[in-house]
């Protein structure tokens, strides 16, 4: 090699390496991920998988801390989304229940009795509606990479088996901070109580509330059994899939091949996720000694029936189309 070719290699390396140390500045120490629950809970799980892959996959170029309680929002987990979306938070795995109130189409989920069905979820979220949603949430300042999923909601109370409506009348159920369950549950006759779950769980134990709505997931990794809940009610009336997501300049900070790699990781992470969530659970919950009341077809289809026109108020609030589009979904699924 002439001394002339050996001067032009080295510049080039010279530069090659400049870039690659621009690039590397540019990435965080950390990067912060939100998350409502702790890593004891299916939910956290996929989040700490997803973290454990990220950092091994790029030779730990891209380092996630994960945060539960939802603590870089001071607990208020219906903050959460606007908190990514200004760059306080980097990245999360969140729940659509708690996104809804930036996000009025994530309500399409928490539609009573939309589908009662893994097969119907799936449906929504993989189809078509899944992919509008992920763009109505590109749109709202964040990347969405993959579906996860939190469960069905069942409903547990420590006063008596509820397998109607009438059951519910006057009794005090905490709910999310969602107008949709306040109207669901007011429907049903119960006096919906709303509250973050770092307060619910003190609220269940005392008593100043009666019951709550979960997945059964939650229900044993927080050991509500323990919280005065005696009685399970599964009714799957909603499911609350979750969201693997990146705030959006954090995501234009990556190079292109990070970019796939937490993409992959994500989708990676958030299979695994939904597999943990899905475990039956309901055997492990009567060895407990916690009642577990199966709804029939029928009793189901009462509760449908009562909370039928607060699924009617909020498919126009939501969007009939997108409404619509999940209902031939579900049916599809069938």
């Amino acid at each position: 090699m002439t001394l002339l070719k050996k001067f032009k290699f080295a510049v080039a390396a010279s530069a090659v390496a400049m870039t690659s140390m621009a690039g590397a500045q540019d990435y965080k120490d950390e990067y912060k991920l939100s998350l409502v629950v702790g890593t004891a809970f299916p939910w956290g799980q996929g989040a700490e998988i997803w973290a454990d892959m990220v950092r091994e996959r790029t030779d730990g170029r891209i380092n996630i801390k994960l945060y539960p309680g939802v603590s870089l929002v001071q607990g208020d987990q219906t903050r959460e989304f606007s908190a990514l979306r200004q760059g306080v938070i980097d990245m999360a795995v969140g729940s659509t229940i708690n996104w809804s109130p930036q996000i009025q189409e994530l309500n399409v989920f928490s539609l009573p009795f939309l589908t009662t069905t893994f097969a119907g979820t799936d449906a929504i979220t993989q189809g078509e509606v899944g992919k509008k949603l992920f763009e109505i949430i590109e749109q709202k300042g964040a990347i969405p990479l993959a579906w996860g999923e939190n469960g069905f909601r069942q409903l547990s109370n420590s006063k008596r088996i509820i397998d109607s409506p009438e059951n519910l009348k006057g009794m005090k159920i905490r709910v999310v901070g969602s107008p949709l369950f306040i109207d669901t549950f007011t429907a049903l006759g119960a006096n919906p109580t709303q509250m973050s779950w770092a307060d619910a769980q003190p609220a269940l134990a005392s008593g100043a509330v009666d019951g709550q709505e979960n997945p059964l997931s939650i229900f044993v990794a927080a050991k509500m059994q323990n919280l005065e809940q005696k009685y399970i009610t599964r009714w799957n009336y909603m499911n609350d899939p979750l969201v693997f997501v990146v705030n959006k300049d954090v995501w234009a900070s990556w190079s292109e091949d990070d970019q796939k790699i937490v993409r992959q990781s994500a989708i990676d992470a958030a299979a695994k996720q939904i597999e943990i969530a899905r475990k039956p659970l309901v055997e492990d919950i009567v060895e407990m000694g916690v009642g577990v009341t199966e709804l029939t077809e029928e009793q189901t289809a009462t509760f449908a029936e009562v909370t039928k026109p607060v699924y009617n108020k909020w498919k126009g609030r939501i969007g009939a189309e997108l409404v619509d589009q999940a209902e031939r979904a579900v049916a599809g699924a069938k």
